[in-house]
This record gives structure tokens, C-alpha cells and sequence, in this order.
């Protein structure tokens, strides 16, 4: 049983190792990303197209977590699949779901795309998994190029354009909502 344990730990092991990795991490584009002097709170909030998420954060009473010391790798859905959802997140009477929403988002550690390319490629190359905030996995798996993220309950989004590094941690915008609805 013990074995089993140690093997079921195996992809986020992986997915840390990587995370702590010596060559220089590179952005969607091959770039390597620009650190930065921002938070990831203050980051978020300084995206245009993720001002929803930021409300929702500000909403849930997490602005003090994402600026405090992490690391943390925020899946950030950008306005588009939020407001797809239909839920206005950012309304106090939604706190509670506001707060289960970001847990859900939200993995320990600083992953940039380098690092879970690498661990997918570590994997065999088919995916790997992380826990979240919400203890729920996600699975990232690769589609081409692409880096697609599910959640347990089979909900999905791809990694949608180049992160942002933050003093303490990572953006990854997505294109979807890592939560199926209702």
C-alpha cells in the first residue's frame, strides 16, 4: 500500500521538481518571461482582460493571500470564460462560491509553461497532475503546442497566452473556467 502511495505522489512530484529547475523558463512564445516587482494580486489587477478575476478575488477577501508570500500559480480565467459562466462572482452574496472558485485555481508552487511541459515530458509525455487550493487535481496534457488544464469533474481550458511572473508566483491566463457549472 505504501508503494501505491509513493506512486500516486509521483506526477506532483515531478511537477515540483521542475518548478525548481536550473535553465532559464520560457514564455508560449519561446521568450522567457520578464520578472517582475508586482504581487500576484496587484499582477491580475493590472490585466485588462482579467479585471473580472480580480473582482472575484477581491470579493472572496483573498487580495492579502495572493500578495503575501506564496509561491502560488494562479489559473486565471480570463473576462471572456467568466463571464460565460453566467454567475456574477463578484456579488457579496457569492462569497463562499467566490473564495471555492479561486481554491480551485490555485496550485502551490511557481509553474511557468516551461516547467509543466517539462513534467508532462518527464511523464512519458502524456500528463501529469497537481493539487489545488480546493484539493481537487488538475491534469495537464499537452495538445500540440498547446497546454491543456481539466479538472476532476472534467471541466477544461488551455493555457491562453504567454504567464506573468509575479514577486511570488505565477499567472497562467486560461480560456475557461476549471469549475463546470451547476
Amino acid at each position: 500500500m505504501r508503494n501505491a502511495k509513493t506512486w500516486a505522489l509521483a506526477p506532483v512530484i515531478i511537477l515540483c521538481l521542475a518548478a525548481c529547475g536550473g535553465e532559464a523558463d520560457k514564455g508560449g512564445d519561446g521568450a522567457t518571461p520578464v520578472p517582475s516587482s508586482k504581487t500576484l494580486s496587484v499582477a491580475i489587477g493590472d490585466e485588462g482582460d482579467l479585471d473580472t478575476l480580480e473582482g472575484v478575488i477581491e470579493n472572496a477577501g483573498l487580495s492579502d493571500v495572493l500578495d503575501g508570500k506564496g509561491p502560488y500559480t494562479v489559473f486565471a480565467p480570463a473576462n471572456a470564460a467568466l463571464g460565460a459562466a453566467g454567475t456574477d462572482l463578484s456579488d457579496e452574496a457569492m462569497k463562499a462560491q467566490s473564495a471555492a472558485l479561486l481554491r480551485a485555481h490555485i496550485v502551490p508552487g511557481a509553474l511557468t509553461r516551461a516547467d509543466i511541459l517539462a513534467a508532462i515530458d518527464r511523464g512519458g509525455g502524456g500528463s501529469v497532475q497537481i493539487r489545488t487550493m480546493a484539493d481537487g487535481l488538475l491534469t495537464f496534457s499537452r495538445d500540440g503546442e498547446a497546454v491543456i488544464v481539466t479538472a476532476e469533474d472534467g471541466a477544461a481550458a488551455r493555457l491562453s497566452r504567454d504567464e506573468i511572473l509575479a514577486t511570488n508566483g505565477v499567472v497562467q491566463p486560461i480560456d475557461g473556467v476549471l469549475v463546470k457549472a451547476g
